[in-house]
């Protein structure tokens, strides 16, 4: 046991984790902004889930609507009332990995957060973990979005895509780029410290 208090509590202070510098900082916060402004655009996309106009056929993941000049739009749940073959099967599949992919980005951005919040030992494992997370969000996200275009391929037009469809979209592309970010930034990074600023 040592006898000097000052050389113990040099010691402690030596432990300290250097401080980061704002670029790193700034760099966090930019890919856990970016990745909550993905989560928002899946969510609303997955939500309203029209994608494809389509020959004054609109088709969605829980709907399909016809328009005409007499009665104006007519949506029904059915879709196999669309006569497009396994659109009614197909589309249960492109909407449940789309809402799982909504939920592993909730998973994901809350480590992300809570890494940032709670500097220890354990950040850079749990930053690690939320970009791990966010990349199954994109892996799930593009392939809800892969289904629903080969599910509709004799449909589809570039720009029969609604906003809804290009909002699912880019959010599937952000998703992807903060998770391969946050990854990198995390390679490069220096170690956390051992003290915890909890």
């Amino acid at each position: 046991m040592s006898g000097n208090p000052l050389g113990l509590a040099h010691r402690l202070l030596g432990e300290r984790r250097p401080r980061r510098s704002f670029f790193e900082s700034f760099i966090r916060t930019l890919i856990i902004v970016c990745a909550a402004l993905a989560m928002v655009l899946s969510s609303i996309s997955i939500c309203d889930g029209h994608w494809l106009l389509a020959e004054g056929r609109l088709f969605g993941l829980w709907h399909f609507c016809t328009s005409s000049n007499q009665t104006g739009p007519h949506c029904l749940r059915d879709l196999s009332e669309a006569r497009v073959p396994g659109l009614a099967v197909g589309m249960v599949l492109a909407r449940s990995v789309g809402a799982l992919a909504v939920v592993a980005a909730i998973f994901g951005l809350e480590l992300l957060m809570v890494s940032q919040v709670c500097e220890d030992l354990h950040s850079r494992r749990k930053w690690a973990l939320g970009c791990v997370l966010l990349l199954v969000s994109f892996a799930l996200s593009a392939a809800g979005l892969l289904s629903f275009v080969i599910l509709l391929r004799s449909q589809v037009t570039l720009t029969g895509f609604t906003l809804m469809f290009w909002c699912q979209f880019t959010a599937s592309f952000l998703l992807f780029l903060n998770a391969i970010s946050g990854l990198h930034v995390n390679s490069i990074s220096r170690p956390w410290g051992p003290l915890s600023e909890c």
